[in-house]
Order: structure tokens, then C-alpha cells, then sequence
């Protein structure tokens, strides 16, 4: 679900987490998981409450993550313009 035009002036943006989690019955093995949803940065919230219920019901304890974010709306680039008469 695509966040409103408000939302994303809040700050969100496209989140991907890169997540490395444990074979639960092999724990010297490493699997990925990719993540994507729309969350805003720094706080993360979306992906807190995921990585909350990851915890909470998936055997698989997670490894190691690495989070992405691409802010939707960014502040607008200001360039001077010359022209020749």
C-alpha cells in the first residue's frame, strides 16, 4: 500500500531490510529473508513491530539486518539558470 501525499512528507519512504536468520534445525546455517514496505527513517516503526513478531512466533533467530530507505519526497533542488540575450 503506497503511503498518502501527507505521509510522505512525513518522512516516509520505500524500506528494505536485508534480514539473516538461523536455520532453526541447523543453526550453523544461514538464510535471507528480503523485507520491503513503506516506513518512515530513522524510527523504523513498520519494521520494529515486524522484527517484534519475527521474535515472538518465527523459530529461525535472526542473524543479522540491514535496512535501506528511499524517502519519496525529497527536498527540491534549486539550480540557477543563466540565459544570453
Amino acid at each position: 500500500m503506497r503511503p498518502s501525499t501527507a505521509e510522505a512528507n512525513l518522512g516516509f519512504g520505500l524500506t528494505t531490510a536485508h534480514i539473516f536468520y538461523r536455520m532453526p534445525d541447523h543453526l550453523e546455517l544461514l538464510q535471507e529473508y528480503i523485507w520491503q514496505r513503506y516506513d518512515t527513517f530513522p524510527e523504523f516503526p513498520v519494521l520494529g513491530r515486524f522484527l517484534d513478531f519475527w521474535q515472538k512466533e518465527i523459530e529461525g533467530p535472526i542473524h543479522s539486518v540491514t535496512v535501506a530507505h528511499y524517502r519519496l519526497i525529497k527536498p527540491a533542488e534549486i539550480h540557477e539558470m543563466r540565459r544570453s540575450h
